[in-house]
């Protein structure tokens, strides 16, 4: 129907003309560049809800959010790995770690060798591959080979200079930070940073490691901005040790003052204390660190004309670190953290802006996995895909483009003990249905994540047929990739391991506790000098 309107005139204007061009004009298929630039970002230990954009009423990350409003989320994104080194090897490599090799993190001890530690337990874990593998074509190489200038900054953890796989081993053409250490061990996350593969200006004195590294990315940048680029911005933030500025942590310590600070901060798993609420004033602080260097990054994209045609990946490595490692924050409602089998040590914030798709915002619920990266950013280059490659991602570019992709299993594999309190275990996943395998005992836990994500109560007893298949069924896979397992210490110390687990329970958790109170205290000072941060011109 045509609507008309009488003018005073006597002129009868029609808007159907009008209606007509604005349908046009919104069916007109958006510019699709034919190499777009790709900036890939990895936040080191982000939990799945670390960000505001994704439930965290404490932390603050409105330049995260910025990417979330703007792209595709993901609800079900996993990490194929809750530590750090295999899931960062799967992103590079399409392959699950059962498969690549590389099943804890580099430096982990291992065999006989993990008796030092002192933990007493059951198994002794295996060795693992200990770089990346060269005979690969990993990710920032099909991407090199697509004609691509690729850019790498912050971690790298798959290798070191003597075993040539730093990050120009492997595909990237620049590297500003990337070698074999897992955090800034070195230097800290205020300069001078000390890292060889670095270099530290005297103006950049009290800066943040976040911002840094930002600053390296949009050197690179504009120096290519007549290119296209790959670039991988891997923060080594919120690994610890956890710190930030001391205005930062007033910040957030008043926030968890007048958001209601509970009496208990901590809880038992069953190995180690595991912290219950996100109130944390120094992590959120580097949070924010990491939220603001982005910022930058996507300023800079804006300011260059850029933001049309780069496609940001956002995401992380594991799952936030609950236990262990600075007990930093909290996975809830989601259960455990880094280096633990549930789903909060699994489970992590992923998202992808597009911009000739506009997805803005939209939440897709298909699980998906750290592997898939590989052949999406291939796909979205308009490369050919490598499938010899990435044997275990699946490209997400049909969910992209509005559909959908084949349900299919996804499988974990971690015969280790983590750090965090995780145990030696394999997972599959089948649509809603989650099936946790222990080395240990051989034992099974299984869990309906559609009704439960929480993961408490174990229904392996109502389901013993199910049970069954998925334990077949991810029992044969492991062993069609020759899979590594531990082996049995016949010399272990039951009473010293019983020992250490009620430490756990009492002193360390009354030390926690403790401290956790402390850094509530008005004047709190964790050192003289606030990590050199109180001259950061942030």
């Amino acid at each position: 129907m045509m609507t008309q309107f009488n003018y005073p005139n006597g002129l009868l204007f029609s808007i159907a003309v009008i209606v007509v061009l604005i349908a046009s004009s919104c069916q007109q298929a958006p510019t699709v560049p034919e190499k777009p630039n790709f900036l890939f970002i990895i936040v080191d230990d982000l939990g799945a809800h670390d960000l505001s954009c994704t439930g965290s009423t404490f932390y603050e990350t409105p330049n995260i959010d910025r990417i979330s409003q703007a792209g595709l989320n993901f609800s079900n994104a996993y990490a194929t790995c809750a530590v750090c080194s295999p899931s960062r090897a799967s992103i590079m490599s399409g392959r699950f770690p059962a498969r690549h090799g590389i099943t804890d993190y580099i430096g982990a001890r291992t065999g006989e060798d993990w008796k030092a530690v002192q933990r007493h337990t059951k198994l002794l874990p295996p060795d693992y591959q200990p770089h990346l593998p060269h005979q690969y074509v990993t990710l920032p190489e099909a991407m090199k080979f697509g004609g691509y200038t690729t850019f790498f900054a912050g971690k790298w953890h798959l290798g070191s200079k003597d075993q040539y796989s730093l990050p120009t081993h492997h595909g990237f053409d620049f590297n500003q930070g990337g070698y074999h250490q897992g955090g800034p061990y070195s230097g800290g996350f205020f300069s001078p940073f000390n890292n060889p593969m670095m270099k530290d200006y005297p103006e950049e004195k009290g800066m943040s490691l976040s911002m840094k590294l930002a600053n390296e990315t949009n050197q690179f940048i504009e120096a290519n901005q007549d290119t296209s680029f790959f670039a991988m911005l891997s923060f080594y933030a919120v690994h610890a040790p956890i710190q930030t500025t001391e205005a930062r942590w007033r910040k957030y310590r008043d926030k968890a003052e007048k958001l209601g600070i509970e009496d208990q901060g901590f809880e038992m798993e069953r190995v180690l204390p595991i912290r219950k609420h996100q109130d944390n004033p120094v992590y959120a602080g580097l949070v924010e660190q990491v939220d603001e260097a982005i910022g930058v990054v996507l300023d800079k994209l804006a300011a260059l004309g850029l933001q049309e045609n780069t496609v940001i990946v956002f995401t992380s490595d594991n799952g936030g670190v609950a236990s262990g490692d600075h007990y930093a924050t909290s996975n809830a409602p989601l259960r455990g953290g880094k280096g633990y089998q549930w789903e909060g040590g699994l489970r992590v914030p992923s998202m992808i802006h597009v911009p000739w798709l506009h997805h803005q915002g939209i939440i897709n619920h298909s699980p998906i996995s750290g592997a898939d990266w590989y052949p999406t950013v291939v796909q979205l280059a308009n490369l050919p895909l490598r499938e010899k490659e990435h044997l275990d991602g699946h490209s997400l570019l049909p969910i992209l483009q509005g559909g959908s992709i084949e349900e299919r299993p996804l499988y974990w594999h971690y015969p280790h003990y983590g750090n965090q309190g995780g145990e030696p275990h394999a997972i599959i996943r089948q649509g809603d249905w989650k099936l946790i395998h222990y080395w240990e005992d051989n034992r099974n836990e299984l869990y309906n994540l559609a009704t439960e994500p929480s993961e408490q109560n174990n229904i392996a007893k109502d389901h013993s047929a199910r049970v069954e298949q998925m334990e077949t069924q991810l029992l044969s896979w492991l062993k069609s990739v020759d899979a590594s397992y531990a082996r049995v210490d016949s010399t272990q110390d039951v009473k010293a391991a019983n020992l250490v687990l009620e430490q756990n329970r009492t002193s360390l958790k009354i030390g926690l506790e403790n401290q956790r109170k402390q850094m509530f205290a008005i004047d709190w000072q964790p050192n003289e000098d606030w990590w050199g941060s109180q001259i950061s011109k942030e």
